[in-house]
């Protein structure tokens, strides 16, 4: 796509592109740290039809996005600037390359390439787990002017993923590396969270349905608890791509699966049944509904509303617990909480108080930032286009790509 030697920094300009699940972004930062623009298109509505995302539906989505998304971003862009941006003041083209949907990242992926080859300039790849790092600190520059203190665990929690990754970064403004010292087992703790709502008949996401009613209900009413996760070792010949990378020093995963089960056992021994079927008809019925509507409340009894803060209760503890007990074991000097869960009020509360508590500086992202975008993405490029780390001309979608290490699963090219 472009010579990894002589690139010369124009105006800092990245235009970057996020298309890894139901979201299709565009976004033009400068510097790794001046949004100039950050445009997303949201197939939420579509999807919530469904319970869940449709990877095709989706990679159709993608497509008819696309083009227009890119072309508002570069739009404001300019406005920003207060004079045009165009494609030639760009300095790169960053793409999400993974993980994600397989047919939803070659969409970004093919599109970024080609413009990339007609213009002539490099193109870099980013993980989606690293752009979700990176929008924080890409904040923490801007409202603080200085850097986050180093090494940082960042916890990445969404409905996708949970981990933790002990981060710093090389040199100067150079690339960071990132281990990973902790991962869900199972189901991450937004897919929890989107199963539980499922349940439950409420909305999809179920994130916010569910923040929006625990503060009604008596989080101590259900004594939910994790069990310790024992580590086994690989059978042969048998791939788990969930379990937990093979790396040195202590790691501190998590399981959401169980919670979930406990819920279901708890609705079903309770008889929840028939006022959980009268909720999910009143909000087909009334799609004006939201999780903020005062009207939601009025469809939850008491026992439920328990039950719902009992749930993120416990989720958000185990996620303070484990993220803590990785800082304080691998020296962490600060911490970073990113990804779509990262919204969520309860958790923002309880982990600036237990970070108050400790004494270690914490950052959590903007709202419009936590869940998936471009500038992201583009933040995540600086530091490669300054090293000069460009994609090669075969660059494809990588599902399962890890942050940190190799990719254990397959490769699409287009």
């Amino acid at each position: 796509m472009h010579e990894r030697t002589g690139t010369r920094l124009g105006t800092g300009l990245i235009l970057g592109i996020e298309s890894s699940c139901d979201e299709t972004a565009a976004a033009v930062v400068r510097a790794g740290s001046d949004p100039l623009s950050n445009v997303v298109a949201s197939q939420m509505a579509l999807h919530a039809n469904y319970g869940g995302v449709v990877p095709e539906l989706a990679s159709r989505e993608h497509l008819r996005n696309i083009v227009p998304v890119v072309r508002e971003a570069m739009s404001r862009a300019s406005a920003a600037a207060g004079h045009p941006v165009t494609f030639k003041d760009l300095d790169a083209i960053a793409v999400t390359e993974g993980p994600g949907l397989a047919g939803a990242l070659l969409v970004g992926i093919t599109y970024a390439k080609a413009l990339a080859y007609g213009l002539g300039k490099p193109l870099i790849g980013v993980n989606h787990l690293e752009g979700h790092i990176h929008a924080v600190l890409m904040e923490t520059r801007q409202q603080a002017g200085t850097p986050m203190q180093q090494p940082l665990l960042a916890l990445v929690v969404s409905g996708g993923h949970t981990h933790l990754y002990l981060a710093r970064q090389q040199s100067g403004e150079g690339n960071w590396s990132y281990r990973n010292v902790g991962r869900t087992v199972d189901d991450a703790a937004g897919e929890a969270y989107d199963k539980v709502a499922k349940l439950l008949g409420l909305g999809y996401p179920g994130g916010p349905w569910i923040d929006a009613l625990a503060p009604h209900g008596n989080p101590r009413a259900v004594p939910f608890t994790f069990a310790p996760i024992k580590s086994r070792p690989p059978r042969p010949g048998v791939i788990n791509k969930k379990a937990p990378a093979q790396t040195e020093g202590p790691h501190f995963d998590f399981s959401f699966s169980g919670i979930k089960t406990a819920v279901l056992r708890y609705v079903e021994t309770h008889h929840m049944r028939e006022s959980i079927d009268a909720r999910r008809a009143a909000l087909a019925a009334d799609p004006s509904i939201t999780p903020k509507s005062p009207a939601i409340k009025t469809l939850c009894d008491a026992q439920t509303l328990d039950l719902i803060a009992s749930f993120q209760h416990a989720v958000v503890g185990n996620l303070l617990k484990q993220a803590f007990a990785a800082a304080e074991s691998l020296g962490a000097r600060s911490i970073v909480v990113s990804g779509g869960v990262a919204a969520n009020s309860e958790l923002r509360r309880r982990f600036q108080a237990e970070a108050d508590r400790r004494g270690l500086p914490i950052a959590f992202p903007s709202l419009a930032l936590s869940t998936d975008n471009a500038a992201m993405i583009a933040a995540a490029a600086w530091p490669r286009l300054l090293a000069e780390d460009f994609a090669s001309e075969d660059l494809g979608a990588t599902p399962q790509l890890r942050l940190g290490q190799a990719s254990p699963g397959p490769r699409f090219i287009p």
